[in-house]
């Protein structure tokens, strides 16, 4: 069954960490180093398996997140314009050129940019909007910039994902999650857009009913450090629910995948109930996928060991947030269940009274803050693999979203969506788990998108770069890079 042998070994993991052992080690996540005053790079240092090849495409980058192609072969990359560690510069899209700077082909002032397509002449790009809101933008050759989509709830945590041309013909994008699990907390004022927006909060797609449980903490809005609020889920801070009570949905909404046409006009509603729905691809069975990044271990209801998520996603369905995690036939326990309980916290509760269904299973199910990112499919035999999935998997943020005894992520893997199976495909060559930065070699740092080339011969992973973790994120800029991978020789 889909995952059933990756979640054995991730139930194995989280009963270690759920030891009184675990309990008691300091946190090792891979951001967890000194920051270096420099990325020295050596694509030697990246293991593939045998009969591939990987080069270094370009470099210098400063928080790219995103690959595009036009129809003339020509490559395009979105700076996002905003890390996390409140780090704001100019979201940017450049097109890459053999030998010579990028050049500018867009620029603007409402990152990040996560995502960008190609499509009859024109860019799209998907905006967070950390300062007035996410859209989706329709950018021209000549750097013009058209609002297709504008309203997006994106101000929080999360922010806007994709975008994604269907075979269907319309524009698919994603937007996540204001919070870590539907509650607005002291961590989403560390996050910095709680005293930006402090009437923001998450938005279902549907009406729900609350079960009315109110979380008390201190109130980072006022200088009175004795200051405390209650605050409920799907409402903003301070504001206190009550059992029974429903809070009404809307579209464009929180933790959900939608579509619209190319030429604008009404949201529609595909799928919801995702946290952090990141990477959209279409397989070639025309089967949409969505990577969705798990919960967290923060905030006023934090949640323990729930693994990132590949899902199929079936239009009209909710899939489990805030109240469900991986929903696998094996390990089928809500988030109120023990085995989501941080050690030595009490067990999340329950937030909705009533569900909308019953969430579908997993299709793959990744490790725990691996933070699975973008993902492509091969359609090609020359380059192997066809009809699996690639997927960037970003690497922990740790200790900001929860303990690790060591680095989880940091690398490409490849999915056979058939049963769920989880491979390794470029890692890097070191003694120690991790980034290049504590490995210490000259790898990979942080793959956070992957796109196969119109003839589908290489793959092309987009790395953010360098982004440690002390005191709050210290991203690295100037650090980005893009790598391509091809089938060097016939393999097996």
């Amino acid at each position: 069954m889909p995952g059933a042998l990756i979640r054995a070994g991730s139930i194995t993991a989280a009963a270690l960490m759920a030891s009184s052992c675990f309990s008691l080690q300091s946190s090792e996540g891979g951001g967890q180093t000194v920051t270096p005053a420099s990325r020295p790079l050596r694509p030697a240092d990246v293991a593939l398996p045998p009969g591939y090849a990987i080069e270094l495409f370009a470099s210098g980058l400063t928080f790219p997140t995103s690959i595009a192609f036009d129809d003339a072969g020509n490559i395009y990359v979105t700076e996002a314009g905003y890390s996390y560690g409140e780090v704001f510069t100019t979201p940017r899209l450049l097109e890459l050129r053999a030998g010579r700077a990028p050049r500018v082909v867009a620029s603007g002032d409402n990152g990040p940019w996560t995502g960008v397509a190609f499509h009859g002449g024109a860019f799209y790009v998907a905006e967070g909007g950390t300062g007035r809101g996410g859209r989706i933008v329709r950018i021209g050759r000549d750097g013009s910039i058209t609002s297709l989509v504008t309203g997006l709830p994106t101000l929080g945590d999360h922010h806007t994902n994709g975008p994604l041309i269907g075979p269907d013909g319309k524009l698919y994008f994603s937007t996540g999650t204001a919070t870590n699990s539907a509650v607005v907390g002291e961590d989403n004022a560390q996050f910095g857009w709680l005293k930006r927006h402090p009437e923001f909060h998450d938005v279902p797609c549907q009406d729900v009913v609350l079960t009315g449980v109110n979380f008390k903490t201190p109130n980072p809005l006022t200088p009175d450090e004795d200051d405390s609020a209650s605050t409920g889920a799907f409402s903003k801070f301070g504001d206190k629910t009550a059992a029974q009570q429903v809070i009404t949905g809307k579209v464009p909404c929180s933790g959900a995948v939608m579509r619209v046409a190319l030429d604008g006009g009404p949201i529609e509603l595909v799928a919801w109930g995702f946290r952090n729905p990141f990477g959209l691809a279409f397989g070639p069975d025309r089967k949409l996928y969505v990577t969705d990044n798990g919960y967290d271990d923060r905030g006023s209801r934090p949640v323990f060991g729930a693994g990132d998520v590949l899902w199929q996603v079936q239009p009209g369905t909710w899939f489990g947030w805030p109240d469900f995690s991986e929903a696998h036939p094996i390990f089928e326990d809500p988030v109120w269940g023990d085995h989501y309980r941080v050690p030595g916290k009490d067990t999340p509760p329950r937030l909705l009274a009533r569900h909308p269904s019953r969430p579908p299973p997993a299709t793959a199910i990744f490790p725990v803050h691996a933070s699975a990112d973008g993902l492509d499919f091969s359609r090609s035999a020359a380059f192997g693999y066809p009809g699996q999935a690639f997927v960037a998997l970003f690497g922990d943020e740790a200790p900001a979203t929860g303990k690790t005894l060591e680095p989880v992520g940091f690398k490409v893997v490849r999915v056979d969506v058939t049963n769920g199976v989880i491979a390794d495909f470029a890692v890097n060559r070191a003694k120690h788990k991790g980034p290049a930065s504590k490995s210490g070699g000259s790898g990979l740092e942080r793959p956070v998108a992957v796109r196969f080339d119109p003839s589908g011969r290489s793959l092309y992973v987009v790395d953010f770069g360098v982004l440690t973790h002390h005191e709050r994120a210290e991203p690295v800029q100037g650090t980005g890079t893009v790598w391509r991978i091809t089938r060097s020789e016939a393999t097996p």
